[in-house]
Formats: C-alpha cells, structure tokens, sequence
C-alpha cells in the first residue's frame, strides 16, 4: 500500500505516546463516527479531521487511576492491565473530554454516565478549558464528580506508530467506545474549531471529495470500520482480535522514485480507493 508523503528526515526521533477513542453512535442502518477537525496553526494534522485525542501527560500515569484515594477500589481497570495500558486509556478519555465534551465516567455508587446537566454545570465552570491550560487536573474533576474514569469501556482497536524519518512521530494507540447516549458532542479547546458524526462511508467520501483532509492512519482506520455493520459488531471484532502494530515504512516506488508508505498485510486493512492515497 502507497501513500505519498512530501519529505524525509535523515535524523531518529523517538515517538511520542498518545491516544485516541474512535466514538461510536449507533444509527439505522450502521454507526456514525466523531471527528473533529484541527484548527490550521497547531503543529500536527493541520486542518485535518480526527478521531479526538492527543499526547500523554504526567498525570496520566497518576496511581489514582489505579486505586481509589480511599482504599482498593480499582478505578475501573480491566484486571491485568499494565501501567503503560492505564495511562493511554486515561489520556484517551482526557483528551476525548478536553476536545469533544464527552466524559466516560461513572459515578461511583449509580455507576451512571455524568449526565448533560453536570456537563453543562462544568462547560459553565470553563472546566475543559481549565484542563487544556494546565489550571485543573483531571483527577481533581473525577473526585469533585465523584466519578470513576471508565477505561472498562475502552476496547483496543489499533496500534500505530509512525514512520521513521517524518519531523514528529506518535506511538498511538486507538481505541473504540460508545458515545453515551444522553451527553452531546461537541468541539472545545484551541487545537479543534469544528466537529461532525459521520458513518465512515461519509467520511471517505468528503475526503475524496476534497471537502475533508483526512491524514493516513485516520482514513485507514475509517476504511477498516467498513468491515463492520454495526456497534456491535465492531466492539465484538476488536474484544477478539488484538491490534497489530503498524509502523509503516517509508519507500521509493522502483519505477517513479515516488516516496510512499507501506503497512503489513497482517494488520488486516482492506485497501483504499486508490484516490485516497495521495497526500492531503
């Protein structure tokens, strides 16, 4: 598989760890999908439209997320999960938080989403904002709320790292969650000035369309989700089929010199409308 990219750097850059949730809405027929599109003077995927999340932070690796400050209680984490798996899950939900308003959070005794009152009583309190400017933790919001992050609700959809030789390289894990039902997304933040659900059809088609810049990993993820016809069905393939590491490897096409990516068959990604594969 082939995918254009304007340059390569000579000089090894260690990726940055970050994460992503793949927001899935149940609709007749299918699911439709959040994005949210970046604002054009950040310094990655300028203008592009993405899955909401972002780099790790320090306090992602917080042992609160571990265990409760009153005792053992586990903040919801799947039994076996390593420390590592923690902190993207908790900067996964974060960032879904801080850039597209919805908390996948429990309270801790009705085990309910927050609902759209108590986002809308934070939204006045500038809390997102709050967050993105280092003003406010995030564990301080979860105690506050008496909410339990819910990194159960997470399941593993993909593992991409970037390329050797490209300027910035993320070490980024995806993953898929069900938006719930009665919060509302929407964009927030300096980095994201616009958002939009779409089926991955949808999505595909105003990238072809050159309505939406969509970067690689992101089109190849919407293009895998095709595969599925629902919610469910989705949630059901990632519970049984681990993520393959993608590191894509940049080449030189031997006919054209043309610079292009190339990922593993064995990562399970049907091909793209070869009009796609060109740079945005």
């Amino acid at each position: 598989m082939r995918y254009t990219y304007p340059s390569m750097h000579t000089e090894t850059i260690e990726p940055r760890p970050a994460s992503t949730i793949i927001l899935l809405r149940r609709q007749e027929p299918g699911f439709s999908v959040f994005l949210v599109v970046r604002h054009h003077q950040v310094d990655f995927a300028t203008g592009a439209a993405v899955f909401p999340g972002g780099s790790l932070h320090t306090e992602d690796h917080d042992p609160f997320f571990e265990k409760a400050e009153n005792g053992e209680k586990g903040q919801n984490a799947p039994s076996g999960m390593t420390a590592a798996e923690r902190a993207h899950r908790v900067a996964a939900i974060r960032e879904t938080y801080e850039e597209a308003g919805l908390l996948l959070a429990h309270h801790a005794h009705s085990h309910e989403f927050p609902s759209k009152e108590t986002l809308d009583r934070l939204e006045a309190l500038d809390t997102r904002g709050r967050l993105e400017r280092h003003e406010l933790s995030f564990r301080d919001v979860l105690h506050q709320e008496q909410l339990e992050i819910a990194l159960e609700d997470l399941v593993p959809f993909a593992h991409w790292i970037t390329p050797q030789g490209l300027p910035k390289r993320f070490d980024t894990r995806f993953y898929l969650a069900v938006a719930p039902e009665h919060q509302l997304a929407s964009h927030g933040g300096r980095e994201v000035v616009s958002s939009v659900w779409l089926t991955p059809q949808q999505a595909l088609d105003q990238a072809k369309a050159k309505r939406l810049t969509i970067i690689f990993p992101t089109l190849m993820n919407l293009n895998k989700l095709m595969l599925y016809r629902s919610v469910e069905h989705a949630l059901e393939a990632a519970r049984l089929t681990p993520p393959v590491t993608v590191q894509p490897q940049l080449r030189r096409h031997p006919a054209t010199g043309e610079l292009g990516l190339h990922i593993p068959e064995e990562a399970g990604y049907p091909p793209l409308d070869p009009e796609l594969l060109k740079a945005p």
